[in-house]
């Protein structure tokens, strides 16, 4: 399943040992990984993430594994001795891992000056409990940023340049600091600089501001911005990523064309010393990259390396721009582009499923490659529900009379309660295909952008930044009992549950509900061997993902818990149960 393309400088003996030093045109390589389980499957297999800095490259797994490659070295790769890992995040002499279970787990002198080869959890340091669980994490240069769940957010590491947005006589701080509250997204780069963008779409940042790529002012100095600076006249649209160079940041932005179509674009400011900007002359604001090969195309994938530029566009053209000494663009060449060019590529095994493909720009060297969406085991578990037919009670008609049927629970649910929305929702799938509404209704169960062409038909009917568990966490404390189909007894006393909240989150009703046949809405079952206290738990964090606050957690509970894991079977999710008890009762 894995496909990869690389050119630039070669500095990976064990599996391109037969290539030259510089590789000016992208060439497919066929990765094995040496530490993989045979009996996993090809899923598991599959590279999810590749990042390279100076010293060296990790892959990153669907399966939660990952192994390093260390630069200009003939040894094997090394394994990473940490599990479910859900993303990795490089600097250029510092590492963070985030795990599916919220934790994040960092190394590099800035961050542990007495061992810097050992990987710490950062998360755990952060002085506010409540915001210890992880969703996001950014390296920049030195520095780390974290993005909590109650979306703040918080750096560590490095803060020679006032990357961590505070003036300090200390270069450094090695506890999470507190930088900005109601952060949406964190940007950062391969430089000593950051981007926060709040909810607001206000854009804000601090660090290294060498020849002006924050876009702030007219300055040719390098400067240090050691506090949080709202950036001004930012370009309009949607932010959607900006990441920064040596001397430059370029932005990707969002918006609608005539027809109301999303359309991308992109944006420079900053030194164009390395022809980083994709135009002519310096800029000190963010302007506009305009080419024709971005004509009647928008914009997919875009990556920023300390000095050149890659771009995947939605039809599959890879166009670059920048330094290129090390042929890095893939022209064929190592002569350095000021303006977009495109690259030519071999044949991709997967060109029809090109919205899989990913760009990532190393220190002087690219990488393209597949990795399509995974989902998690409750979006698994929504797809395979709109599959089953015997849970459906709602049916759509198609532009050719063909008919889909579906859940109508799960539609309320991302369709926010909204009986007009389905409505539309009906509209819309009686001018498409049975393909393309398969699409549509696989993008709206899983809560993921399969196609952004399709998306935009039915963005306004969608709110695809609310998780699942917030919406099911808010029907549990708004006690709408219309949506709450069996019951579960203990002591006397009856609990309503909705049947496919139960089908999602255990096992044990998955295979009571889908496998018999017989009517099981009536069925009753009797957990009276459990306290109190863990039925709360199970209740609420079935519906939510979390454990109540008010809850004191003792070594009782959770051997009971521990017991009561196995017996429902419980789907595992980010964050983990058993995991989330073990940290509140540790603290």
């Amino acid at each position: 399943m894995n496909e990869i393309i690389f050119f630039g400088q070669n500095q990976y003996q064990n599996f391109l040992k037969n290539e030259p030093d510089t590789i000016t045109k992208p060439i497919q390589f066929k990765f094995e990984n040496e530490n993989e389980n045979e009996n996993e499957n090809e899923n598991e297999k599959q590279i999810k993430q590749i990042l390279s800095r100076r010293f060296s490259t990790i892959f990153l797994f669907k399966n939660g594994k990952a192994i390093e490659y260390f630069n200009y070295s003939n040894q094997n790769p090394h394994k990473i001795q940490i599990e479910n890992i859900q993303n990795f995040s490089l600097g250029t002499n510092i590492q963070a891992i985030l795990t599916k279970e919220g934790n994040v787990f960092a190394k590099g002198y800035d961050i542990n000056p007495k061992n810097p080869k050992e990987f710490i959890n950062i998360s755990s340091l952060i002085k506010n409990k409540k915001d210890r669980i992880i969703e996001d994490v950014v390296c920049g240069y030195d520095s780390i940023y974290l993005l909590t769940s109650n979306h703040n957010a918080y750096g560590i590491g490095s803060n020679l340049f006032g990357q961590l947005g505070f003036k300090s006589s200390k270069k450094q701080s090695q506890k999470p600091i507190l930088m900005m509250k109601n952060v949406s997204k964190i940007f950062s780069g391969t430089s000593s600089s950051v981007f926060l963008l709040n909810s607001n779409q206000e854009l804000f940042g601090c660090g290294y501001d060498n020849f002006g790529k924050f876009g702030l002012s007219k300055r040719k100095i390098k400067i240090k911005i050691q506090k949080l600076t709202k950036i001004q006249n930012i370009p309009k649209g949607k932010i959607i990523d900006i990441q920064s160079g040596i001397a430059h940041s370029i932005m990707l932005t969002e918006n609608q064309d005539e027809n109301e179509n999303p359309k991308r674009k992109l944006y420079s400011c900053g030194s164009n010393q390395y022809n980083g900007l994709g135009k002519d002359g310096t800029q000190r604001k963010f302007t506009e990259i305009k080419s024709s090969l971005f004509e009647n195309d928008d914009i997919l994938d875009f990556s920023v390396g300390e000095i050149h530029t890659l771009i995947l566009t939605t039809k599959g053209k890879l166009i670059g721009f920048g330094y290129n000494e090390y042929g890095q663009l893939g022209t064929g060449d190592t002569n350095f582009q000021l303006f977009p060019i495109q690259i030519e590529l071999p044949k991709l095994r997967f060109n029809e499923d090109i919205f899989n493909y990913h760009l990532h720009c190393g220190y002087y060297k690219s990488f393209l490659y597949y990795s399509p969406l995974s989902f998690s085991n409750l979006e698994e578990d929504l797809i395979k529900l709109f599959r089953r037919k015997e849970f459906c009670d709602i049916s759509f008609k198609t532009e050719n009379g063909e008919i889909i049927e579906a859940h109508k629970l799960i539609l309320k649910y991302r369709l926010n309660q909204n009986e007009n929305q389905i409505e539309k929702l009906q509209e819309i799938i009686s001018k498409k295909s049975i393909q393309k509404s398969n699409q549509i209704f696989e993008m709206i169960y899983s809560n993921r952008i399969i196609n952004p062409k399709l998306y935009s038909e039915i963005k306004e009917i969608i709110n695809s930044n609310e998780k699942i568990e917030e919406i099911m966490k808010r029907i549990y404390l708004n006690e709408n009992e219309n949506e709450k189909d069996f019951i579960i007894e203990r002591k006397e006393k009856q609990y309503k549950f909705p049947k496919l909240i139960l089908i999602m989150r255990s096992e044990l009703y998955r295979g009571m509900f889908l496998s018999v046949t017989e009517d099981t809405s009536n069925k009753v079952t009797d957990y009276s061997e459990l306290s109190n206290k863990s039925f709360q738990i199970f209740e609420y964090w079935i519906y939510s993902n979390q454990i109540k606050d008010e809850i004191q957690i003792t070594q009782e509970i959770i051997d009971e818990i521990k017991i009561g894991i196995d017996y429902f079977q419980l789907n595992q999710t980010n964050p983990n149960l058993f995991d989330l008890l073990i940290n509140k009762f540790n603290n």
